[in-house]
């Protein structure tokens, strides 16, 4: 049984928590974040910890307590430090650039595809690999995700988009059956 909702969260220096009825507001470095707790979920604040503690014992109930534990967690590292993921092209002539905000991707398709960063997300661009960050976790990663669905790497050549330190498996591809096929016998 997982006891995510009952560890406490220790809130940085540079981060400030302000706790008014089922609504959390986090400034941090970074920019500011909101949440609402849902029903059933109490907050108490105390000094630089924030513990999340649950009315009811049900199955459900305890779902809902780590998850608003978690989720409470990652928006005070969100506004702290910031979340981000990277993505790397592997394909030859496959390019990526910037035009101001956006991400312009050279992926031999007969256009240039442009991406605009919603708000919140800033897109870089390092050593070729593609950095995506921002605040919210779910955002940066769904951003990542919708990026990498562009040209997913395929299993033959590994070509395509594909997170940092993601590993794809290769077929054989048909070379490597036809060879295992042929016995010579008529």
């Amino acid at each position: 049984m997982s006891r995510i909702g009952n560890a406490i969260i220790e809130i940085p220096k540079e981060a400030t928590v302000t706790v008014a009825g089922s609504h959390v507001t986090l400034k941090g470095p970074k920019g500011t974040s909101a949440f609402t707790v849902p029903e059933g979920i109490n907050l108490t604040l105390t000094g630089n910890v924030l513990d999340v503690k649950r009315q009811q014992n049900d199955g459900a109930m305890r779902a809902l307590h780590g998850f608003v534990r978690a989720e409470l967690a990652n928006h005070i590292t969100g506004v702290t430090t910031g979340w981000t993921k990277t993505l790397e092209l592997s394909g030859v002539g496959f390019r990526v650039a910037t035009s101001g905000e956006s991400l312009v991707l050279t992926l031999g398709f007969s256009h240039p595809v442009t991406i605009a960063p919603p708000e919140g997300i800033s897109f870089q661009i390092v050593e070729g690999k593609i950095v995506v960050s921002g605040i919210n976790k779910q955002q940066v990663g769904q951003v990542a995700a919708s990026i990498r669905e562009i040209k997913k790497p395929e299993p033959y050549k590994g070509k395509g988009i594909k997170y940092a330190g993601e590993y794809i498996r290769k077929k054989a591809g048909k070379a490597a059956k036809a060879v295992g096929a042929s016995t010579g016998v008529k």
